[in-house]
C-alpha cells in the first residue's frame, strides 16, 4: 500500500495543537481592511478551534498530522 498524500492546501491553512484539536484562522483578514473597523480587526486576529463537523473533513486531508 502506497503512503497516502498530505493535502498541500490544507497543511498550509490548518494547524493541529498539542492535544490534537484543529485550528484555522479567521475569515474576512485579507484584504480590503479598510472599511472595517479596528475593534473587529483586532478581534479577528489569532487562531480559533474548528467544529468537530469540520475537523473530521480536515483530517482527512492531513493524514500525518
Amino acid at each position: 500500500m502506497p503512503k497516502m498524500k498530505t493535502k498541500k492546501s490544507a497543511s498550509k491553512r490548518f494547524r493541529i495543537s498539542g492535544v490534537g484539536t484543529i485550528k484555522r484562522a479567521h475569515a474576512t483578514k485579507r484584504h480590503i481592511l479598510t472599511k472595517r473597523t479596528t475593534k473587529n480587526k483586532r478581534q479577528l486576529r489569532g487562531m480559533v478551534k474548528m467544529s468537530p463537523a469540520d475537523a473530521k473533513l480536515v483530517r482527512a486531508m492531513l493524514p500525518y498530522a
